[in-house]
C-alpha cells in the first residue's frame, strides 16, 4: 500500500514537471549531452586519429577549421576537436553527477541524524557545517592543487563532494526537524521501532524529493568547478574536458584566432549547466503547489 503510494505520486510529480516549459527544454538539452557522452566511447573506433588525447591526423601540423574530415576542426597538434567535445561531455557527466550524488548522500545523511537526535549531536554536526560551508570551494582547491600538484578527476569529484554537502544538510535538518513531531513518526516510536528504522524507513522517503531538487543544482556547481580549475592548469591532464580544452585553446595562444576550438567547448558548458538548472527549477514547481498557481495564473 504505502508502496503504491509512493508510485502515484512520482507519476503525479512527472506528469507536473513535463509539463513545465523549463523541465521539457532541460530533458531535451540533457537528452542531447547525454548522446553526446554515450558517442565519446565510439568515436575513436571508428579511426584512431579520433581518440580525443592521442588521436592525431598525420596530414594536420596546426590547428585547422572544420573539415568533412574532423566536423570542428584541429588543435595545435591535429587532434580532433569533436571527439574531443564528445570526451568532454562525458567527464562533465561523471564529474557533475558522481560528486552530486556524493554530496547529496552525505548532506541528507548528516541532516537527517542531525535534526533528528537533536542536541549535542546537532551541534556538532551543524558547527562542522558552519564551518565548511564558509569556505570557497575553489579556492580550496587551487590552493589544495598548488600543494599537491595536479589532481587526478576522482579526487577533483572527492573534494567537490566533501566542499558542498554543508548547504543540503541544514536544508534536510529544518525538514527532519518537522517531520519528527508528525504524528506518524510518533506512531512509529510508541510501535517500538528503532531510530534507524524511524530517520530511513519514515523520515528519508519524506526529504528525498527535496535532495534530488538540491543535486541538479549540485551538479551545476560540480561542472563549472572543474572546468575552473582545468582552465587555470589544474586539472587532470590525462583526461580530456570541456575545461582543460578551453585551457589548451588559451595555452596555444589560439584564443582569439580559432572560434571554431574555443566556441563549443564553452557553449557546451553553459548549456549544459543551463540544463540542469531548468531541471532544477521544474523540479522546485512539482515541491511546491505555490508556485504551479504562480505559473498558471
Amino acid at each position: 500500500m504505502l508502496k503504491n503510494q509512493y508510485v502515484q505520486r512520482f507519476l503525479k510529480g512527472w506528469k507536473i514537471f513535463i509539463q513545465n516549459p523549463l523541465g521539457k527544454t532541460g530533458v531535451i538539452i540533457l537528452f542531447v549531452f547525454m548522446l553526446m557522452a554515450l558517442s565519446s566511447f565510439f568515436v575513436p573506433h571508428i579511426n584512431p586519429m579520433y581518440d580525443p588525447m592521442t588521436g592525431i591526423d598525420p596530414n594536420i601540423k596546426v590547428s585547422t577549421g572544420p573539415s568533412l574530415t574532423h566536423w570542428l576542426g584541429t588543435d595545435n597538434v591535429g587532434r580532433d576537436l569533436f571527439a574531443q567535445l564528445l570526451e568532454g561531455a562525458k567527464v562533465a557527466f561523471i564529474v557533475g553527477l558522481s560528486s552530486a550524488f556524493f554530496s547529496i548522500v552525505l548532506g541528507t545523511v548528516i541532516g537527517m541524524i542531525s535534526g533528528y537526535a537533536g542536541g549535542i549531536v546537532d551541534a556538532i554536526l551543524m558547527r562542522a557545517a558552519d564551518i565548511i560551508m564558509v569556505m570557497p570551494s575553489l579556492v580550496i582547491l587551487l590552493i589544495l592543487s598548488s600543494l599537491f600538484g595536479q589532481f587526478n578527476i576522482w579526487i577533483i569529484v572527492f573534494i567537490i563532494a566533501i566542499m558542498r554537502w554543508p548547504a543540503v544538510s541544514r536544508v534536510i535538518r529544518s525538514q527532519t526537524l518537522s517531520l519528527k513531531q508528525r504524528p506518524f513518526i510518533e506512531a512509529s516510536r510508541v510501535a517500538g521501532a528503532s531510530h534507524v528504522r524511524i530517520i530511513f524507513r519514515h523520515i528519508m522517503p519524506n526529504v528525498l524529493p527535496l535532495a534530488f531538487l538540491y543535486m541538479t543544482f549540485r551538479v551545476t556547481s560540480a561542472i563549472l568547478v572543474e572546468a575552473a580549475l582545468s582552465f587555470l592548469g589544474f586539472g587532470d591532464p590525462s583526461q580530456v574536458s570541456w575545461g582543460m580544452m578551453l585551457q589548451w585553446v588559451w595555452k596555444s595562444g589560439h584564443m582569439f584566432q580559432a572560434p571554431y576550438w574555443l566556441i563549443p567547448p564553452g557553449l557546451s558548458i553553459s548549456l549544459l549547466t543551463l540544463a540542469f538548472y531548468m531541471l532544477g527549477r521544474a523540479m522546485d514547481e512539482v515541491l511546491d503547489p505555490r508556485l504551479r498557481k504562480e505559473g498558471q495564473s
